[in-house]
Parts: structure tokens; C-alpha cells; sequence
């Protein structure tokens, strides 16, 4: 009952109507608004959400205003499985923008799947999420293209030639990230000295990293999430590590350099969009953002508006608002302008698009470069 209840709460102030009308267009999601990784589900759903008021200002959907009912997966999978079920059965949504950690999908699309209802990842890069099936989409890269460009810029820009990797072993997310880096960063003539491991909630990593310091890598490879690697910055600095450390968009996060401090400085890390960039797309965005929200979006805020987006455009093409109607337009995605880049979805309905790489400068966010499939 508990935990009913704070989804309810949760729900609340997030929904323009829970009860399906005659004249609305009910769209589900779920992200973590409460849990160890909080800032992407708020960040994700405050994206969603600017989206669904502009398109909604603008007229909505076939005539019809668009209803969104969020919930709280509380950053557990068993939750975004849940959550998926009752916006399914209980709700009635016509489509779902998915979370963002890539376990949780995984959970929660093949629900999806089964009941045909279109499912939207923003920001789930583990490659697995898809192949749940045909009405499971993604509009960000996924961790093949994202684990190369890291091994690419490690070894072409930065010039190592031993990386260490540690790994969150629990989290799909981070695995996949990891293994796509040691193959790519090996095939181009690099040595991985160690890959070891630590766990999601874990808070002191001094023996992993002085396992690590053993072995003087050039580089520290760490895929997971920002929670963990602000404390893990902190601890190798203590120990007198000074290679530079390299992670995934799992980083993007203001929380990272209020865990992190001055040791998170000078550190790179692969993402989705810059706020840096002049694109008209980016800036009026950001514009948009700051005034609804009185903050700099970060790119989980940007996948979620474009998310929302993609998913509409599909719902106006689409012969009428059916299932497999959405799907098949979702499906010929291509060339769609959106904040994070143009968006193309190929066989596998994974988003084939550019990837950039930051480095941490405190709370900004230094463009490096940008890498192209």
C-alpha cells in the first residue's frame, strides 16, 4: 500500500488528466523520479513534458490534446515493469516514452511488446532493449557506436596506450558499455591492464583503484553512473591517481560534479547533444528549457523532448491512433531534425545519429568533438 501511494503522489502533479476523455490522446511513461539515479527520470520527464505542452498548444494530436500520466519506477526494474502493466491495463495509453537505464527497459518493453503497444526509449543504449520486438524503439545511439567512440578518441586524441576499465558488473548498462570499449580500444593496438569491477550503491572504491594503480594504466575507463563516479573520482585522486578517467552519458548529470568536486575536472566522457552547439534547434531549445524550467537541459532532457516529439509525429502520420498503426510509422522515422541530431531509425529501430564527447569543467560541459557512424 505504501508504495502505491507514492506513486500516486508522484502522478499527480505530472498528469493533464488520468481519466481517458472523448477528446484527449492518453500517452504513458515511466522514468525514476525518486532513487540513486533520479536526475535522468526528472530530467527525461521535464523534456516530455515541454514537448507535449507545445504540441498540445499548437492543436495536439488529429484535434485531439494529448494527456500524459507518468510514473515512478523509483530506479528498479520490477517498478518499470509494473509501472509499463498499469499504464497498459489500467490507464490505457495509446503509447509509452520509456525510461532511461537500459536494465529497466529491457524489463519493461517486452510488457510492450506483448499487449502491441509502442514503446519509446530516449535514452536506453543497451542493445538487448530492442530485440524485445517490433514496437520497441530508441532514438538515441546505442553502446556499440558509444563504446567506439570513446576507444577512438582514448587512443586517437588522447594518446593511451594502457587503459584500466571498472565496471558497475550489476548494471547492464555499464557491461555493455565496458566490453564495447576493451574490444574496440584492443583493436587498435591498446592494452587493457585490468578490468575490474564494483556494484550500484557501493561507496568506497579504494581497493578496486588501488589494484588499479598497480598497474599504471595511461587511463581509466569507468561506464557507469554518476552517483558512483563523482566518489570514485574523489578516492583516485587520493590515492594519487592522475590518469585522465573516461566514461558514457551515464555521467550527465549536475550531481556528478556536487559529488565529484574538483577531481571530476578535466575528465571526458561520451553524450548526446552539447549545449555548446549554434544549431537553431539546440538553442531555441535550451532557450525553451530555461524558461520553463529556470535550467540548463542537460541531454537526458533533450532526449526526452525528442522522444515526445518522434513519437507525436508518428501518432499525426499514422492512420488513426491503433497499436500497430503508431508502430509502422515510427518505423519510417528518417531524417527527423531534433535537438540531439537528426534522427533515422534503422532495421532495428535503434537511432543511427552522431555521438559528441565533453569534458567536465565543474558544472559546465566542455564540447571536445563529435564522431559520426
Amino acid at each position: 500500500m505504501k508504495r502505491l501511494l507514492l506513486a500516486l503522489v508522484l502522478v499527480l502533479p505530472l498528469v493533464s488528466g488520468c481519466t481517458k476523455k472523448q477528446n484527449e490522446i492518453v500517452i504513458g511513461e515511466y522514468d525514476s523520479l525518486t532513487g540513486s539515479d533520479a536526475t535522468f527520470g526528472l530530467s527525461s520527464n521535464k523534456g516530455v513534458r515541454l514537448a507535449l505542452d507545445e504540441i498540445n498548444a499548437a492543436g495536439g494530436v488529429k484535434g485531439k490534446k494529448i494527456s500524459l500520466v507518468t510514473l515512478d519506477d523509483q530506479g528498479k526494474n520490477e517498478e518499470a515493469a509494473a509501472a509499463t502493466t498499469r499504464l497498459i491495463t489500467q490507464n490505457k495509453v495509446v503509447a509509452i516514452i520509456g525510461g532511461v537505464a537500459s536494465g529497466r527497459s529491457k524489463a519493461a518493453a517486452p510488457i510492450a511488446q506483448t499487449h502491441k503497444v509502442p514503446f519509446v526509449s530516449p535514452a536506453s543504449t543497451n542493445p538487448d532493449v530492442t530485440k524485445a520486438g517490433d514496437y520497441v524503439f530508441r532514438i538515441c545511439f546505442i553502446d556499440p557506436f558509444q563504446g567506439f567512440v570513446m576507444a577512438k578518441f582514448a587512443n586517437e586524441t588522447l594518446k593511451l596506450k594502457k587503459v584500466a576499465i571498472l565496471r558497475d558488473v550489476k548494471n547492464d548498462y555499464s557491461v555493455g558499455l565496458a566490453d564495447v570499449f576493451r574490444d574496440e580500444f584492443k583493436k587498435r593496438g591498446g592494452e587493457i591492464v585490468t578490468d575490474i569491477s564494483y556494484q550500484a550503491g557501493d561507496i568506497d572504491f579504494k581497493a578496486q583503484l588501488t589494484e588499479i594503480r598497480s598497474k599504471n594504466p595511461d587511463g581509466i575507463y569507468i561506464p557507469g553512473y554518476y552517483t558512483e563516479v563523482g566518489l570514485i573520482a574523489q578516492q583516485a585522486r587520493q590515492l594519487g591517481i592522475k590518469a585522465p578517467l573516461m566514461g558514457g552519458d551515464g555521467w550527465d548529470s549536475d550531481k556528478l560534479s556536487e559529488i565529484g568536486k574538483d577531481a571530476i575536472n578535466g575528465n571526458y566522457y561520451s553524450n548526446h547533444y552539447t549545449t555548446e552547439s549554434s544549431d537553431p534547434s539546440v538553442t531555441e531549445f535550451i532557450k525553451k528549457f530555461k524558461a520553463k524550467y529556470n535550467e540548463t537541459p542537460d541531454a537526458l532532457a533533450a532526449l526526452g523532448y525528442d522522444a515526445a516529439k518522434i513519437l507525436v509525429a508518428a501518432m499525426e502520420r499514422a492512420a488513426d491512433l491503433s497499436g500497430p498503426a503508431i508502430r509502422d510509422e515510427l518505423a519510417k522515422t528518417k531524417d527527423f531534425v531534433g535537438v540531439t541530431g537528426k534522427v533515422s531509425l534503422n532495421e532495428n529501430r535503434d537511432a543511427v545519429k552522431s555521438a559528441v564527447v565533453i569534458q567536465v569543467e565543474g558544472k559546465n560541459r566542455k564540447y571536445v568533438s563529435t564522431v559520426t557512424p
